[in-house]
C-alpha cells in the first residue's frame, strides 16, 4: 500500500509539473498580452489580470512564469531587444557574415540595418517612448533596457572597432562605438519619437554617408 501510495504522489508531481511548463506559443501570446497592455496602459497601470485576459490564460499561468510584473516587463526586454540585435546583424553568429569585409562597407550596412529595424517598427518605438516615459518612476526598468543593451549591441560594437581600431587609426574604439550607435539612436528619437522630421530634416543616407566618412575617412562612392 505504501509503494502504491507513493507512485501515486509521483504521478501527480509529474502531472503538476507538466501543467507548470509552458508551451512557446502560450508564452508568446503572455509576452503579446503584456506588450498590448503596457503600450494601452501605462506600466503603473497595467495588472497581471489584464495581461492574463490579453493572452487568453489564467492569471496563475503568468504568476508561474514570471513571477510578478517586473519579471514579466524584464522578460519582454530581453525578448525585443534580442530580436533586434538579431534582425539588425542578421544572424545569431554575426562574425561569420556580418562582419566580413571592409569596415566602410561593414559599418555602412550595420548603420542602415539599426535604422531600418528602429524606425520600421512603430511598436518597437512606442514601447522606447514607454521606457523613457516610465524611466522617472521606475528607473530599474530602463536600468534592464540597458544592461540588454549593453550586453548585446554596444558590446559587440566596442568589440568589433577595437579589432579595427589600428586599420581605422581609432584612438578610442570604445568612445568611437558610443558615437556610432548614439547618432543612430538620437536620429530615431528625433525623428520618430519627437515627431521632430518636419523640424530638423535630414535624409537618412546624408547621415549614414556622413557618419562612415567620419569613422571611416572614406567618402561614399
Amino acid at each position: 500500500m505504501h509503494y502504491c501510495k507513493k507512485k501515486r504522489n509521483m504521478k501527480q508531481t509529474k502531472a503538476k509539473s507538466s501543467e507548470r511548463e509552458l508551451s512557446p506559443e502560450k508564452a508568446a501570446a503572455i509576452l503579446e498580452g503584456a506588450m498590448q497592455e503596457f503600450l494601452t496602459n501605462g506600466y503603473a497601470a497595467t495588472t497581471m489580470d489584464k495581461v492574463a485576459a490579453a493572452a487568453g490564460v489564467s492569471k496563475a499561468t503568468v504568476y508561474n512564469h514570471f513571477q510578478d510584473k517586473e519579471g514579466l516587463f524584464n522578460a519582454l526586454i530581453h525578448q525585443l531587444v534580442q530580436k533586434k540585435f538579431q534582425a539588425i546583424l542578421g544572424s545569431p553568429h554575426p562574425e561569420t557574415q556580418v562582419l566580413q569585409g571592409d569596415p566602410h562597407i561593414v559599418l555602412r550596412q550595420l548603420a542602415t540595418n539599426v535604422l531600418s529595424t528602429g524606425m520600421g517598427d512603430p511598436q518597437f518605438i512606442n514601447f522606447m517612448r514607454l521606457i523613457i516615459g516610465e524611466s522617472g518612476r521606475f528607473p530599474e526598468l530602463a536600468r534592464t533596457f540597458v544592461r540588454n543593451i549593453e550586453a548585446s549591441a554596444f558590446q559587440f560594437l566596442c568589440q568589433y572597432f577595437t579589432a579595427c581600431s589600428e586599420e581605422l587609426k581609432l584612438l578610442d574604439p570604445e568612445a568611437t562605438a558610443r558615437i556610432f550607435i548614439g547618432s543612430l539612436v538620437h536620429y530615431m528619437i528625433v525623428q520618430e519619437m519627437l515627431h521632430g522630421g518636419d523640424i530638423l530634416p535630414m535624409e537618412r543616407e546624408r547621415l549614414i554617408n556622413n557618419l562612415i566618412y567620419l569613422i571611416t575617412g572614406k567618402p561614399s562612392a
